[in-house]
């Protein structure tokens, strides 16, 4: 598969880490932003998932890691009954590496739409 994309910068990755609150729960991984944020100020291993990123989109293959998540459901609070489905909040942990690079392609696609002006704005 050929891939239509520049290859991801280190810029794109730290800019989408600065983003991000250091508050987070952790997924499956038991990661969470301060904890990724700490291992890629290291310049190797910050290119290694940007290597890895690259290789994905380039081959077209989305790691099954990235799709690991875990789901918590809560009671949505001041319910009389809790007897109804719609009573109860699911919350989805994603994969704190995977949320990453989604973080990066949804910048860089909004980048483009952008720019490219493919929404109409009235």
């Amino acid at each position: 598969m050929i891939s239509i994309w520049n290859s991801f910068l280190e810029e794109e990755f730290t800019s989408v880490m600065v983003k991000y609150n250091i508050l987070s729960t952790p997924g499956p991984d038991k990661l969470v932003w301060r904890h990724l944020k700490y291992i890629l100020k290291d310049k190797s291993c910050l290119k290694n998932i940007i290597n890895i990123t690259n290789t994905c989109l380039e081959i077209g293959y989305w790691l099954f890691h990235f799709k690991i998540s875990t789901t918590i459901v809560i009671l949505k609070p001041n319910k009389v009954l809790y007897d109804t489905p719609k009573v109860f909040r699911p919350i989805i942990l994603l994969n704190m590496l995977g949320k990453l690079v989604k973080k990066v392609i949804s910048d860089r696609l909004q980048f483009h739409v952008i720019s490219n002006n493919f929404i109409y704005q009235s």
